[in-house]
Parts: C-alpha cells; sequence; structure tokens
C-alpha cells in the first residue's frame, strides 16, 4: 500500500484565534525568518521571543504572520523530536503571555518530490520574473501531489522549490491523537480530484492573469525601479475583480517611493474572460523615509482605500469621474493625519507630472488614480465645501510644488 502524505497549514479560519508575530532576539531585533525555508539548520544567539500580533485563543501550531516558520507547544514538539529526529530542529522560544515551552519548528530536510504531471497546474520561475536565484523553481502550485516514490524516509520535510511542509500519515495520526489545535492537512498523494476539462480552464485562467500582471509590471518599471526585495503576500478578498489582493513598491528618483494597487484592473473571477476588472488602480507616492515598507503607514493608508473602492460601486463611478474625497479609519496611522472623530482623509484623482493618468493593457485601458492624504483640517475644509472645495485644495496642491504626494510632517494648505 502506497503510504500517504499531507500538506500541513496553520488553520487560519479558527474563530478568536491568536496571531504571533517575526520574532525577536535577545536586543529587540527582528530575526529573518525567510531564513528558515532554506532547509538548514538555524542558530541564535540567546534567547529569542515572539511577540503577539492579535491576542486570542492559544492554539499548539501556529504559523508566524512573517512567514512559514511554525511555532509549536512543547507537547507537539515532542511528537516532532520523537518520530522525524532527522528532519527537523526544535529552537526554544519564549512567546509572550506564555509561561509553558514553545519552539520553533525548523524543517531541515528537502525532498525533490512534486509530480509536476499529477499536481493540477505547476508554473516555474521564468528569466522574464527577473529572480535568478530561483531560476527553474516553482512559482506557483495549485492542488498539488507528490511523488511518494521519491520520498525514502522522510517523516517531515519541505519540498524542493516550493515552500509546503510535508508531514507523513503516522505523524498527521500522533498530532490528531494528542488533540494538537490550530493544525489543517490537506493530502496530497493519490490521484487529482480536477478533471483534465477543469485543469484546462484553470490554466486558461491563469494565462489571463499573467497577462494582465505582466502589463501591469511594463508600465510600473517605465516609473521607476520596481522593488522585487519588497513581497507582499497574496491576500483574497472577494471584493476584488480576481479576489486576489495585490500590490507593488516601485523606487523612484528623490527617494520617492510609490506604491500601487495590482489588481483593481484583473479580469473578473466570476466572468473568466479578458477584461480590465474595475479599470483602475490606486497610487500612493510619498518622498518621505519608510523603515519598512510592509508594516508602513503609507500602505496601511493604501490598503484601507483600495478595500472601500473595490467594495462600492458608487466610489468607484465617482474615482472615475473626477477628483473624490473620502475618509477611512485612523486606527495605527500617523496621528499627524488622524481627525478628532479617529478618521484619516484621502483625496483621489489629482493630476501628477510625473504619473500617467491612464495605462494601456491588451485587455483594455486603465485609470491610474492618485491618493493623497490629508491633514485634519483640509478634511474639515472639505466638509464645508463640499465638490468647490476638492477643486480648490487640489489647486492649492499644485500651485505650491506639492501635487499628489502624501506628507505627515507638513503645513495644511487651509
Amino acid at each position: 500500500m502506497v503510504k500517504q502524505y499531507f500538506d500541513l497549514f496553520d488553520d487560519l479560519y479558527i474563530p478568536g484565534r491568536w496571531h504571533l508575530e517575526r520574532p525577536l532576539d535577545e536586543s529587540g531585533r527582528e530575526i529573518q525568518t525567510w531564513r528558515f525555508g532554506q532547509g538548514e539548520p538555524f542558530h541564535v544567539e540567546g534567547r529569542i521571543r515572539i511577540p503577539v500580533n492579535i491576542p486570542g485563543k492559544v492554539l499548539d501550531f501556529t504559523l508566524l504572520t512573517s512567514g512559514p516558520v511554525p511555532v509549536v507547544h512543547a507537547r507537539a514538539a515532542a511528537i516532532f523530536a520523537e518520530m522525524a529526529p532527522s528532519d527537523v530542529q526544535l529552537i526554544p522560544v519564549e512567546v509572550e503571555g506564555q509561561a509553558e515551552p514553545h519552539f520553533l519548528l525548523n524543517i531541515t530536510r528537502v525532498v525533490k518530490c512534486i509530480d509536476d504531471e499529477a499536481s493540477d497546474e505547476v508554473r516555474y520561475v521564468t528569466p522574464e520574473h527577473e529572480l535568478p536565484e530561483q531560476l527553474g523553481q516553482y512559482r506557483s502550485v495549485i492542488g498539488m501531489r507528490i511523488d511518494p516514490s521519491k520520498v525514502g524516509d522522510a517523516q517531515v520535510f519541505r519540498t524542493w522549490g516550493w515552500l509546503a511542509m510535508i508531514v507523513s500519515e503516522d505523524i498527521k495520526a500522533a498530532l490528531d491523537r494528542l488533540g494538537v489545535t490550530g493544525t489543517k492537512f490537506t493530502l496530497v498523494t493519490g490521484p487529482s480530484s480536477v478533471s483534465p476539462e477543469e485543469r484546462a480552464r484553470s490554466r486558461k485562467w491563469r494565462e489571463l492573469l499573467d497577462t494582465a500582471e505582466a502589463a501591469r509590471d511594463a508600465t510600473w518599471r517605465t516609473l521607476g525601479n520596481l522593488d522585487k526585495a519588497v513581497t507582499t503576500p497574496i491576500a483574497m478578498n472577494d471584493s476584488w475583480p480576481a479576489h486576489r489582493r495585490l500590490w507593488r513598491v516601485i523606487r523612484r528618483e528623490g527617494g520617492r517611493i510609490l506604491i500601487v494597487s495590482h489588481g483593481l484592473s484583473d479580469p473578473f473571477y466570476e466572468h473568466r474572460e479578458p477584461s480590465v476588472g474595475f479599470g483602475l488602480e490606486l497610487a500612493l507616492e510619498t518622498d518621505v523615509a519608510v523603515k519598512n515598507v510592509l508594516k508602513g503607514w503609507p500602505l496601511l493608508l493604501l490598503e484601507r482605500v483600495a478595500d472601500e473602492v473595490a467594495g462600492h460601486e458608487h466610489v468607484r463611478e465617482r474615482v472615475k469621474a473626477g477628483l473624490f474625497s473620502m475618509e477611512v479609519s485612523g486606527k495605527r496611522l500617523p496621528k499627524a493625519l488622524v481627525t478628532g472623530e479617529g478618521r484619516v482623509g484621502v483625496l483621489l484623482g489629482m493630476e501628477s507630472r510625473s504619473l500617467p493618468r491612464h495605462f494601456t493593457t491588451p485587455y483594455g485601458e486603465v485609470r491610474l488614480v492618485t491618493v493623497k492624504a490629508l491633514l485634519p483640517p483640509e478634511v474639515a475644509y472639505l466638509l464645508e465645501h463640499g465638490e468647490h472645495g476638492q477643486a480648490e485644495l487640489a489647486r492649492r496642491f499644485s500651485e505650491g510644488g506639492d501635487a499628489h504626494l502624501s506628507h505627515v510632517r507638513r503645513q495644511p494648505t487651509v
């Protein structure tokens, strides 16, 4: 009988569950968790602390929000130590608010065993992706299947070229018997459940998305250096056309950072036909240094604006028509931007001398809409003067040379 293997995930749908942050060393510096995906032992001097990002139900198995690194309770760690001592490294950590022992689970064995033909769909990194260190590895694996004959005696391992965590049926059974919480398993052996017809439809859909994505990236490269080092994880959001929420970071002259939405012009998931989705993308640019783009206020503000645009048709229509102002939650945004009501205002659709108003894709034209952060007095001015106030603010910004740029430390224009 062929042995079964399972892809091990963190169950994100447990109600009220906790979320853990990136680990810190003794000096309080963040430990780069990508190094745990290399399939090699990892050494850190001194104790490691794990902050709690979102408090909630404590789980025995949790992936860090910063990457595919599991934190496991001592009772789960004991199973891996007993059954897979040659496959894992258990690194003691202190989890915020927890007195009981926890460990980082570093999987140190890598096996080249993905069955490309049996999997629903695999795609590879090519020279066009400008990732030479990953050339030939997998760009995506959908409906993964592995070849058990290539696994050997491994009980826990990562798949070569793709950061999946695979466990044997014996490990799964032991974790289930113990009642370890937070785990989710997907079978990766046996025939695919997808028919050839479904696979062909899926391949066509991926080709549509790839074409749209490549056209946008070509435009982003004309605006500056596309920062491939800043990788924003794909977030699923049913309000976005293809249900995927993506961003790009572009480095510009003078130390400017331009962040753009990268998916509002995707083809619609429901139709699976060529289109430009909502027909727009959003852009927020700042010339203020941002230490960590992924955690900085510009991306957080743009995320909130984009979700409002994606979720409300009347907002999209107003945005397409010209200047439009709106407010979003000010939680975790700079105090200088937050109104007395806890909101942050933005002005959308300002003209820019250095950004195009539109760009073209094989599926049609897409409007690039600028997003400018407003100061509280400017928000009050808009509430008093309405559409006339929007035009007047835009005029003052343009005259001052400030235009579409977003700043935190500046003087109000009113």
